[in-house]
């Protein structure tokens, strides 16, 4: 089994104006209550779905549909206020970078450095000279290469940056290792509560209707998948 043991880092790594700031998530109970309650949207004032989301120069920010986007970029000054309240909200959130800031290519998990006190990693060692040379220019970047999806809805494992599949609704699901998306396509109904605990609404007729053909897996290493991963094993 792959694990790649990326830090998970609180939302407040990136705040609007003020620099970077570390923070290292707790992952007692404490974080977990703090995690439970989804922020707004800015638009329509609605829980948001961590899959709907447009990049800034200060990271991203999250809608509750595709429409509050185009919303929002016609006027994002109208909205700054609501956008300051969300990333206050999720200050504390856990989430895991998922991409490379600089290729936005999945992340290689043996390339990486510490970085004012934070485990940044890359798809490839060209790219960390790239980002050393100049940190600040690939700031926004780094704010967009991560994920709230922090658990596998399949085995609610820590996910692997590298195990993914886009559903046919475009919705890029991450899981604890490869063959868990087989789970998810074979029976979205089962695993929907658990995405949506995390922030993820899916679309489960749509997901049935398009069929595994039409999902495209990050890649296939050929693992056994029996229902519930029956002796698989997730140690660690």
């Amino acid at each position: 089994m792959r694990r790649s043991n990326w830090v998970i880092v609180g939302a407040a790594v990136f705040t609007l104006g003020t620099g970077i700031s570390v923070s290292l998530a707790q992952h007692g109970p404490g974080a977990s209550a703090k995690a439970a309650a989804l922020p707004n949207c800015p638009v329509m004032g609605e829980p948001i779905d961590f899959t709907v989301s447009t990049a800034t120069d200060a990271g991203p920010v999250f809608f509750c549909c595709e429409g509050c986007i185009e919303k929002y970029n016609k006027n994002p000054e109208k909205y700054a206020e609501k956008t300051t309240a969300q990333r206050a909200a999720l200050k504390d959130r856990p989430k895991i970078q998922v991409a490379c800031p600089i290729s936005k290519k999945p992340l290689d998990p043996k390339v990486f450095i510490e970085h004012e006190g934070q485990k940044v990693g890359f798809c490839c060692k060209d790219c960390i000279g790239k980002f050393q040379s100049d940190s600040s220019k690939y700031k926004a970047a780094l704010a967009n290469s991560y994920t709230y999806q922090t658990k596998c809805p399949v085995m609610n494992e820590e996910i692997d940056p590298a195990s993914f599949s886009v559903l046919p609704t475009g919705q890029k699901i991450y899981y604890c290792c490869d063959g868990c998306n087989e789970k998810l396509v074979e029976n979205p109904a089962k695993y929907a509560a658990k995405l949506a605990a995390q922030g993820v609404n899916i679309d489960v007729k749509k997901i049935l209707a398009a069929g595994k053909k039409d999902t495209k897996d990050a890649k296939d290493d050929g693992h056994g998948h029996d229902d519930d991963h029956s002796g698989h094993d997730h140690g660690g």
